[in-house]
């Protein structure tokens, strides 16, 4: 009766990362990420060697010195982390090049970190992408989508909702 008085929820959307093929989570090569210990999200199957800012938001960390892994506060207020490879931090920064810093606000689909991903398959590393949701709060509410083949910054791969 008194609708109109209740806060009305919000949807947000989280899009690819990189371009490739989306798959959950538990089928990432890494098992501390197919686990879900560090928290949920998406894995993708690179076909190039970027990553973008899957929704508006603000870097709130890089990893100096490797490269291969930035974290984001979205719109909304839900923390993620997008990490690039198993066992990457290994390479020391070798084929990774970052586009931001700690601090900085991007837009969807401002480029992050470019990466060599043919060179460093060619080393044997796994360039799998994850897009891990940190936000343990926000985390239950979150639907992922998978199994497709995700165009970075425009196709959908979770959304949720948030007063």
């Amino acid at each position: 009766m008194f609708g109109i008085f209740r806060k009305k929820q919000q949807e947000y959307k989280m899009m690819a990362a990189a371009d490739g093929k989306v798959i959950p989570m538990a089928e990432a090569h890494d098992p501390v990420f197919s686990s879900c210990a560090l928290g949920n999200g998406v894995v993708i199957r690179p076909t190039g060697g970027v990553v973008v800012a899957p929704a508006d938001g603000k870097v709130t960390a890089t990893m100096e010195g490797s490269n291969h892994a930035v974290g984001m506060e979205l719109e909304g207020g839900i923390e993620i982390l997008i990490h690039i490879g198993v066992d990457t931090v290994n390479l020391k920064g070798e084929g990774f090049t970052a586009l931001v810093k700690s601090g900085d606000k991007v837009k969807a689909g401002a480029e992050l970190i470019r990466f060599e991903r043919e060179a460093l398959e060619a080393k044997g590393y796994c360039m799998e992408v994850m897009q891990i949701v940190m936000d343990s709060e926000t985390a239950s509410k979150v639907q992922y989508v998978t199994g497709m083949d995700a165009a970075a910054g425009e196709t959908e791969v979770a959304h949720w909702k948030q007063s």
